[in-house]
């Protein structure tokens, strides 16, 4: 089997890294507080003036702790994004926010990279899986070929997708309720709500990907 994954400087430096840099940027803007209130154009003055009459040393105790629980709730995104994939001549699983997608050898017919997408398709065409990440292409078509399976250099079916619009006529009502919902979703940034909405959509037989906040299906 063959596992491919951010490397452990990644998976674990995160949760040192973020907390720091969080408790750096809220210091430095901590110092710069009392030269910000100068600046009238500048916003959130009532937030700057407040920092300047709070005494030390509790101006900086709170300025690090706010920064590096700042820091810390990015580093539980980042983490939220990463994605580990575990290739066997059986099966492949796809592991991602506590959430597993595990699919037999019958089942995978080829994959391909698109973007920081990996995706992967049945022997009918249909997309199992279109899940993000930031591992290495490279690593992945290797670790995809190395056990065997078909690696495509593009998407087969690229030509057949059509941007979606509303109640868009060939689609069935629960469907087309699905892409209004992530819509929205994508429209209030919430990506971990419009991913599950892309694996509703795809479960119902249609496929669904994003181009220039645009959806598209096939």
């Amino acid at each position: 089997m063959t596992t491919v994954q951010e490397t452990a400087v990644v998976r674990y430096g995160i949760w040192v890294l973020c907390p720091v840099l969080g408790a750096a940027a809220v210091w430095g803007l901590k110092l710069a507080a009392g030269w910000i209130t100068t600046l009238r154009w500048f916003p959130f003055q009532g937030v700057f003036e407040l920092v300047t009459d709070v005494p030390e040393p509790w101006a900086t105790v709170a300025a690090l702790a706010i920064g590096a629980v700042g820091g810390g709730l990015l580093a539980l995104l980042w983490a939220a994004e990463m994605m580990t994939v575990e290739v066997s001549h059986e099966r492949v699983t796809l592991r991602k926010d506590d959430k597993t997608f595990d699919f037999g050898r019958n089942e995978v017919e080829s994959a391909f990279a698109e973007g920081k997408q990996l995706v992967l398709l049945s022997p009918t065409g249909a997309e199992l899986a279109r899940e993000t990440s930031d591992l290495s292409k490279a690593k992945l078509e290797q670790a995809f070929t190395g056990q065997g399976y078909r690696w495509r250099a593009a998407d087969p079916f690229a030509d057949e997708f059509r941007m979606w619009v509303e109640h868009a006529p060939e689609l069935p009502a629960d469907v087309n309720a699905l892409f209004t919902a992530r819509r929205k979703a994508m429209s209030k940034y919430e990506h971990e709500e419009a991913a599950e909405l892309a694996r509703e959509i795809r479960k119902r037989g249609v496929c669904v990907k994003d181009l220039k906040k645009r959806q598209y299906y096939r």
